[in-house]
């Protein structure tokens, strides 16, 4: 199930966001990118719509995911 970012209270947003960078990681190649602005490009695809909060109801669990990965069944 899709949640809408604009639902979820600012701080726990972040916090979310948060743990979905520390824990995937990404990929900047050499350059050494600091932990907000990787957050903030995270803000940045939620807000463009680019990516999406997918909550698992199986499994309890907040993801961020790409849109183009999430499955109809999952909206």
């Amino acid at each position: 199930m899709i949640i809408p970012h604009q639902d979820i209270d600012p701080n726990t947003l972040e916090n979310i966001i948060k743990e979905f960078v520390l824990r995937e990681g990404t990929d900047y190649g050499m350059d050494d990118v600091e932990i907000a602005e990787k957050i903030e490009d995270v803000k940045a695809q939620l807000n463009q719509g680019s990516a999406v909060i997918v909550y698992s109801e199986l499994y309890e669990t907040v993801n961020i995911m790409p849109k183009s990965e999430v499955t109809s069944s999952s909206e």
